[in-house]
C-alpha cells in the first residue's frame, strides 16, 4: 500500500501522451498544444502531443481507450465524442464507460466562413444560393460527425435546403481546400479559424451559438436568419476508465491551472471559447447532455456517417 502510494505521489515521472483525433493544425490541435504546454510546467514533464486522425475521432480515441490506465495517455475530445454513440452503427470501444473524465476545459462557438472574394456576404446570400441551386452549395468539415458536419446538417434541416457536405481528416485539410477554392464554405470552429477571419483571409458570416461572440464583433447568429439553430463546440480531457482517482486528481489540478493561464486565456478567449475548468465530474455532465440532445437530432434528421 506504501509502495502504491508513493508511486501516486510521484507522479507523473514520464512524459505524458496527449492523444488529438484530428489532424495537425485545426482548432482541437491549437487548444491541445496550447494546454499541453501550459501543464507541462505544472507537471514537470513534457506532455507530447500525437495526432491520430480519421474514423470520425475513433482512430484516436480508441487507442486511448485501449491503453493503460495509469495516467500517462489521455485524448482531448470534442463535439463527435458526443455524437459517435448515436452516429456510429458500432463503436470500437465499449460506450463513454471506456474513459474517466479529467476536465471540460471550455466551450464556444462554430463559425460560417467564406473566402474573402465569395459572392455570399451574410447568411441570407447563402439560403438564397442554396434554395436557387439545391445540393450545389459544397461544405467542407473536420470529419463525419464532428461540429462542422452537424452543424451544416442542422442548417440545411432547419432552412429547408440542400448543401453537400464534404469530410475531410481534419480541420487543416479541410481550410486548406476552403482557402483554395475548392469548397464554397465551413462550419468550422471558432479555433481553427479565428487568425484567418482576423487577417481577412476569410469571411465571418455567422456564429453557431443563440447569441452573438464577443470574439467575433459584428457576426449576428445564424439562429438570426435560422430560427432555432444552435451548435455549441467543446473540449475535454479523458483518460483509460480505470485511471487511479488521485492519478485525475493531479492532471485535473494541472488542466484547471493551465486553463485559466493568462497564455491559454488570452489565446482562446480570442477565438470565442469560454472556459470551464472544473471538476472532473463536469465534463460527465456536460457530455451526457449532449449525446442525449444530439441522439434525437441524428434520429429525428436520419444523419448516417459518411
Amino acid at each position: 500500500m506504501a509502495s502504491a502510494a508513493s508511486a501516486l505521489a510521484a507522479f507523473p515521472e514520464k512524459p505524458i501522451r496527449l492523444v488529438v483525433p484530428f489532424a495537425p493544425g485545426g482548432g482541437t490541435d491549437l487548444i491541445a498544444r496550447t494546454l499541453g504546454a501550459e501543464m507541462s510546467k505544472d507537471l514537470g514533464q513534457p506532455i507530447i502531443v500525437d495526432n491520430k486522425p480519421g474514423a470520425g475521432t475513433m482512430i484516436g480515441t480508441d487507442n486511448v481507450a485501449k491503453s493503460a490506465a495509469d495516467g500517462y495517455t489521455m485524448v482531448i475530445a470534442s463535439f463527435a465524442h458526443a455524437v459517435n454513440p448515436a452516429l456510429q452503427p458500432k463503436l470500437p470501444y465499449k460506450d463513454n464507460k471506456a474513459f474517466a473524465p479529467v476536465v471540460l476545459i471550455g466551450r464556444g462557438p462554430n463559425v460560417l466562413v467564406v473566402r474573402p472574394e465569395s459572392p455570399y456576404k451574410t447568411v441570407a446570400d447563402v439560403l438564397a444560393a442554396a434554395r436557387a441551386n439545391p445540393e450545389k452549395l459544397t461544405y467542407a468539415s473536420q470529419g463525419a460527425g464532428t461540429s462542422a458536419h452537424l452543424a451544416g446538417e442542422m442548417f440545411a434541416n432547419l432552412a429547408k435546403v440542400k448543401i453537400n457536405h464534404i469530410p475531410y481528416r481534419g480541420a487543416g485539410p479541410a481550410l486548406t481546400d476552403l482557402l483554395g477554392g475548392q469548397v464554397d464554405m465551413m462550419f468550422a470552429t471558432a479555433a481553427a479559424v479565428s487568425s484567418f477571419v482576423d487577417s481577412g483571409k476569410l469571411r465571418a458570416l455567422g456564429v453557431t451559438t443563440a447569441e452573438p461572440s464577443a470574439a467575433f464583433k459584428g457576426v449576428p447568429p445564424i439562429a438570426a436568419s435560422v430560427p432555432g439553430y444552435l451548435v455549441e463546440s467543446w473540449y475535454g480531457l479523458y483518460v483509460p476508465a480505470g485511471t487511479p482517482a488521485p492519478v485525475i486528481g493531479r492532471l485535473n489540478a494541472a488542466a484547471r491551472k493551465a486553463a485559466r493561464s493568462p497564455d491559454f486565456v488570452r489565446k482562446v478567449e480570442h477565438e470565442g471559447l469560454v472556459v470551464n475548468a472544473g471538476a472532473p465530474a463536469e465534463l460527465d455532465t456536460y457530455v451526457q447532455a449532449e449525446e442525449q440532445r444530439w441522439a434525437k437530432v441524428i434520429k429525428q434528421n436520419n444523419i448516417k456517417p459518411e
